[in-house]
């Protein structure tokens, strides 16, 4: 490091903070929220979201999306738009597609089981459930479980009736989705 240090401040004339500086593999350095990985194919380093950044996003998502934080369901998906938009754009030209495939299943997970909570008693949930498709029978199995809201968000009968198109239309962005629709926007 030292003699790097001195190289730079003696060639280019250049002050140089010991503290900031580090010399390291790619793979360990975090700069600007970004990391970066070794891609064998094309033998390059190319950028992607430093996992740090991507437990920020996440537990900003999980502080968005507690179960008793009762606010409207629209300025909660405002809220999470705002946060996913934003968090995509910063990350835009880093290779994320992983990342946010996981991160929306978990989000419309969360965001099922908000609207489970929301419904509040097995009729109301059962009535839900059948204006969004499912049939009776069904619906009233799912229904009458409890307040076990992740094990019965998880169940087919749920993920079905709540799907990503219903989500969407209610005004979720998709982060995965979005991500590449801007990705192919700006590099195409």
């Amino acid at each position: 490091m030292y003699s790097v240090t001195n190289w730079i401040e003696r060639k280019l004339g250049l002050k140089v903070n010991t503290e900031k500086s580090q010399i390291t593999k790619p793979s360990k350095l975090k700069y600007l929220g970004f990391g970066f990985w070794h891609d064998f194919k094309t033998s390059t380093w190319r950028p992607r979201p430093h996992q740090d950044s991507v437990k920020k996003f996440k537990s900003k998502l999980k502080e968005l999306t507690t179960r008793r934080w009762s606010i409207d369901f629209t300025t909660r998906l405002n809220n999470l738009n705002q946060i996913i938009r934003g968090w995509i754009n910063y990350f835009l030209i880093g290779d994320m597609k992983t990342n946010l495939t996981k991160i929306d299943e978990h989000l419309r997970t969360r965001l099922r089981m908000i609207i489970w909570k929301m419904w509040k008693v097995a009729s109301k949930r059962q009535w839900g459930v059948q204006k969004l498709g499912v049939n009776k029978d069904l619906t009233r199995l799912t229904s009458y479980v409890g307040n076990r809201y992740y094990f019965v968000v998880t169940k087919t009968c749920v993920v079905r009736s709540i799907s990503k198109e219903i989500l969407t239309r209610r005004g979720l962005v998709s982060c995965l989705d979005y991500y590449t629709e801007r990705r192919n926007v700006r590099f195409n």
